[in-house]
């Protein structure tokens, strides 16, 4: 039988107790592996919260395993095959552009907790209405991306990547690689170890250190490049059915929204700010060096991926929002 099938009421009968007492017991997808802290850690403690909050009348569960693919999260969530999920917004289709607004490259900061606090109040600002569909419960994004090199010789001007070969995501850091005019290698995360340990690529855009651990991937890289703004980082939004959310009441809402929003945004971010900090300190244990880029090599970065964030502009001004003012109130939020 898959869990992912079971309403809430079948849940009650197989699963004694956890229902009891309760006016709504919610089904949390998580499309991580399960020891990733996200699933193991984040989406359990915000729930705990709910719990406490709403006085027992609202609790749940995680799911095991992924109830739907991680471009379905947002779809499965609307169908009500489960009640809670989170999903990346560069997978959402439609006019979620206010979402994709900490995506544009060079705009956040290094902390993944302020990013996600100005992303949260961005949207809030000047998108409040990007997801009709459901109850948009909270947003956040996780640690930047790095920019690194599998040889002796750090990447420290445009003209190391222009001789470069470089793995980069399909998506925004492969169009990156192209404009600076690498030789880009685009594949899915799964495929990254196979291209970097078969020496395809002398370099990588992305992914962000905590993935690089978890794939496996710092023992083929010699060093990273960070720059004075990211070079990108990827953001997430975390949303209730509206049905579900319709039978809990109107006192029990208020209390959810008092642990998600915000509070939810800067416990996501701080959780990738902590992770972040130790697998920087796995790298440096590893040898893996660590330079700054200089101001040179901001701007000719900044001046690289700037059709992105022209990109984003137009989609911006197509769906009706202010996109120059979002931005500007993002970035300038993210000091705070």
């Amino acid at each position: 039988m898959k869990l992912r099938f079971l309403s809430t009421s079948a849940l009650a009968l197989i699963l004694p107790g956890l229902a009891q007492a309760q006016d709504v017991t919610l089904i949390v997808n998580c499309f991580m592996p399960p020891q990733h802290f996200l699933c193991s850690q984040l989406l359990p403690g915000w729930l705990a919260d709910v719990e406490a909050a709403t006085g027992g009348r609202v609790s749940g569960l995680v799911l095991p395993t992924s109830a739907a693919p991680p471009p379905d999260q947002l779809a499965a969530t609307e169908a009500g095959q489960v009640d809670v999920a989170v999903q990346f917004n560069g997978l959402i289709p439609g006019d979620t552009v206010g979402a994709r607004v900490a995506m544009v490259p060079f705009s956040g900061s290094d902390s993944a907790e302020r990013n996600s606090a100005a992303l949260w109040a961005t949207t809030r600002a000047f998108f409040p209405d990007e997801f009709p569909n459901v109850e948009l419960l909270s947003q956040f994004v996780i640690s930047p991306v790095q920019l690194y090199s599998l040889g002796d010789q750090p990447l420290e001007s445009l003209a190391d990547l222009e001789s470069r070969r470089v793995w980069a995501l399909p998506g925004p850091l492969a169009a990156i690689g192209s404009a600076i005019g690498a030789g880009v290698v685009s594949t899915p995360a799964v495929e990254s170890r196979d291209i970097l340990s078969r020496g395809v690529v002398d370099a990588s855009i992305g992914p962000e250190p905590h993935s690089v651990e978890n794939m496996q991937l710092t023992g083929y890289i010699r060093s990273l490049t960070s720059f004075e703004r990211p070079l990108y980082t990827s953001s997430f939004s975390m949303m209730m059915n509206s049905g579900t959310w319709g039978r809990i009441s109107p006192e029990d809402q208020e209390a959810i929204r008092g642990v998600s929003g915000e509070v939810f945004a800067r416990r996501a971010g701080a959780a990738w700010d902590a992770a972040n900090v130790e697998v920087l300190q796995h790298f440096a244990d590893a040898g893996v060096v660590t330079v700054r880029a200089d101001a040179a090599f901001n701007a000719d970065m900044q001046q690289s991926a700037a059709f992105l964030n022209d990109a984003w502009l137009a989609e911006a001004a197509a769906a009706g929002g202010d996109g120059a003012a979002a931005l500007a109130f993002y970035r300038a939020a993210v000091e705070d």
